[in-house]
């Protein structure tokens, strides 16, 4: 039996992750400077907080909403603030389920959405398998990096259907300007584009400059239509609790919502107890986020004492987001240096191939990894590189 060609044509591990297995199948100690689950990280969480809410009488009532709980999308719209009404959100059971649905929303097979780059590589597969195409556009680093909106227009077909920017971006911590969301929305207003702009990321500023977008819902009336997308992964480290949801707002905002609502009742999969629990933990948020924000501030320090020592490797800023940009001298392809890293050190490192970064000289840290950890990789690293 032949099967999708929307599926990969191999499930074969990649080198870094095939060496990775062989080491810890060797009882080796790898150090893991790519972490991005929050629960594994050592933080403190409020159990007992967390199991009252998850176990609320709620929980227990099967009342399906279309669009998500009412309670759950007050709690989230008081969340965000900026006038968002729970009218305007629609609950997923994940950021990812909402790139797919959006994707079914607005786009039919062999259509196309331009992704600015460097970004996650999750976008490829989310768009393959709905039976679009996601077009990589590349950015531009100077002192800062920059959208370039000429490339997005130079990119632009007769299929493109939106654009999906990520704010601020993973993995270079790119926030918006100002500047750029209007010609951005311009853009995709002059070319009836729809803009998706995914902020799981927005709550974790470190180095913003005075004009970085924090939200695109400082925009009360975009002149195009615009889905924002986040979710308690990000939102509260809650990974584990999957409720994500879509924020919509622009021309035709009313009609799209109710063909997203219509989309997500062929499915209803956000489950009673997310639901019932969200306005509980979104209120835990933000203790959990001052966590987060300390662990990502001191191991950036770290970072930068441990540059001091090391004249021919440098960083990135990093105006928001759990990754750092990694400059070091192009001698070998990325992808080789972190096998090389990995073998000799046993510190898993990511590759900036990984994530679309053009040529070579490029790793990624996670600024999430324990300090420990993450200051001890180091030590193993930097003088390898």
């Amino acid at each position: 039996m032949r099967l999708s060609s929307r599926l990969p044509h191999s499930f074969a591990p990649n080198a870094l992750s095939a060496l990775l297995t062989e080491l810890r199948s060797e009882s080796r100690e790898v150090l893991d400077l790519t972490v991005s689950n929050p629960t594994q990280c050592g933080f403190t969480y409020p159990e007992a907080e967390i199991r009252t809410a998850l176990s609320l009488p709620a929980m227990l009532d099967y009342d399906p909403d279309s669009q998500g709980s009412r309670a759950a999308r007050e709690a989230i719209a008081a969340h965000h603030g900026h006038g968002l009404t729970p009218e305007e959100l629609l609950l997923t059971a994940s950021t990812s389920e909402g790139y797919g649905l959006l994707f079914k929303l607005l786009g039919d097979p062999g259509d196309e959405v331009l992704v600015p780059s460097p970004s996650y590589p999750l976008f490829d597969w989310l768009a393959r398998l709905e039976g679009l195409q996601a077009r990589s556009v590349p950015s531009y680093f100077h002192d800062r990096w920059h959208l370039d909106l000429g490339g997005l227009e130079a990119a632009l077909t007769a299929r493109t259907r939106a654009i999906v920017v990520v704010n601020p971006n993973n993995p270079t911590g790119h926030f918006l300007s100002s500047v750029e969301w209007s010609g951005l929305t311009d853009f995709c207003a002059r070319h009836g584009l729809a803009l998706l702009v995914d902020e799981v990321f927005s709550g974790y500023a470190l180095e913003a400059a005075d004009d970085c977008l924090r939200t695109v819902l400082a925009d009360p009336a975009p002149p195009c239509p615009v889905f924002l997308l986040s979710g308690l992964s990000k939102v509260a480290a809650l990974p584990q609790i999957k409720l994500g949801w879509v924020a919509v707002r622009g021309p035709g905002a009313a009609e799209h919502l109710e063909a997203l609502a219509f989309l997500a009742d062929q499915y209803l999969s956000v489950s009673a107890s997310a639901q019932a629990a969200a306005p509980a933990l979104l209120a835990l948020a933000p203790a959990l986020r001052t966590q987060v924000l300390a662990r990502l501030r001191s191991n950036l320090a770290h970072l930068d004492e441990a540059l001091a020592a090391s004249p021919h490797l440098s960083r990135l800023p990093v105006e928001g987001g759990w990754s750092v940009l990694l400059r070091r001298p192009a001698v070998d392809a990325d992808e080789a240096c972190a096998l090389r890293l990995l073998r000799e050190a046993s510190v898993l490192v990511h590759p900036g191939s990984f994530f679309d970064l053009t040529g070579d000289g490029h790793l990624v840290l996670s600024l999430l990894t324990p300090e420990t950890v993450f200051c001890k990789g180091l030590s193993r690293t930097l003088p390898l590189i």
